[in-house]
């Protein structure tokens, strides 16, 4: 017999044995969160854009189909198994589910291009069959799109899914409900998906930022996400109601599991952070070489028509200098 564990506006029922590594890592599709059925939406809409794609001749990364059905299968797993039946209880697995949506299934998802795919593969009809595309440019072009996009709601939206969420009454409030655990599921994925959009910056994005940028906007909550782990860690007591009392029949101190999520908290967030930082930095070095091989193809087509095939503004800014050295001897 399952235990019951929530609020009053619906009971979660936990698992009546204690968990284990295999416990927790299978799946339980009848204790499945309604997120868990949004990967497989997901991954058939996908599917169904690579199918037009090929329909019209069209090819398409390999690696970003990899990417996004991995995207798609971490978003189903982490909601369908043992990490969303034992996380209603435990901390540590609840804080294991939400990095992996904030952190990993977003990347992984935005890494798949699904904006570009969808361009590509809605048909650019000046007539009704061309609606759907042009309500997605429309839609990206938006003055509401680019607010979403910006530093200055995105950071601030990250950190607060952390303090925001667990240092006030909204997360237990959210977990005594299904339709509040749910939502928050949502959040936490919605929370990385506009986090880490701009700075991959894989797909056309209502905002464009220099890669220096991008990464200054990355490395921004890492101190708050540090801190807010060992705040987590080191508390010596509870500070979640909804994890207060784990079934006694687990025999898990609750302050132990705490400390825990913490540590989960504190280092998830590493590997991430300085993959995407290393991404962005190879995409900086790339283009940088992009704008270097263009300039000497440029400067080699002004030399064969016979001109000096020097960059006008660099001419100037030289007979510059070399105006004011004369006037200092």
């Amino acid at each position: 017999m399952d235990h019951e564990h929530g609020g009053m506006g619906s009971m979660h029922h936990l698992p009546e044995l204690p968990p284990t590594l295999g416990r927790v890592l299978a799946l339980d599709l009848g204790a499945a969160s309604p997120v868990a059925w949004l990967g497989v939406v997901l991954a058939v809409g996908y599917g169904l854009g690579l199918w037009r794609l090929h329909q019209r001749g069209v090819r398409w990364s390999t690696g970003r189909t990899i990417a996004w059905l991995a995207g798609c299968a971490s978003l189903f797993y982490v909601t369908a198994s043992g990490l969303q039946t034992y996380g209603m209880a435990l901390f540590s697995l609840h804080m294991i589910q939400h990095m992996v949506l904030t952190m990993i299934t977003p990347l992984l998802l935005l890494m798949g291009a699904p904006v570009t795919l969808a361009l590509r593969g809605l048909p650019a009809d000046p007539g009704p069959a061309g609606m759907p595309r042009r309500v997605l440019l429309g839609a990206l072009h938006s003055r509401l799109a680019q607010a979403v996009a910006s530093p200055l709601f995105t950071v601030p939206l990250f950190i607060a899914s952390l303090y925001g969420v667990y240092f006030t009454p909204l997360f237990d409030d959210l977990m005594s409900t299904t339709p509040g655990h749910t939502f928050m599921l949502l959040h936490f994925l919605v929370t990385g998906l506009l986090f880490f959009g701009p700075i991959l910056a894989v797909d056309p994005w209502p905002r464009k930022s220099t890669h220096g940028g991008r990464m200054l906007e990355l490395l921004l909550p890492a101190p708050f996400h540090a801190f807010f782990g060992v705040i987590v860690m080191m508390s010596n007591t509870v500070l979640l109601t909804s994890y207060a009392n784990p079934p006694e029949s687990w025999g898990i101190d609750p302050l132990y599991d705490q400390g825990a999520a913490g540590g989960i908290a504190w280092s998830f967030g590493e590997f991430p952070t300085v993959l995407v930082l290393a991404v962005v930095f190879f995409s900086w070095t790339r283009s940088e070489e992009r704008a270097n091989r263009a300039a000497d193809r440029a400067h080699d087509r002004a030399v064969a028509r016979g001109e000096s095939g020097e960059d006008p503004e660099l001419t100037a800014y030289n007979e510059r200098l070399r105006r004011l050295a004369a006037q200092n001897r």
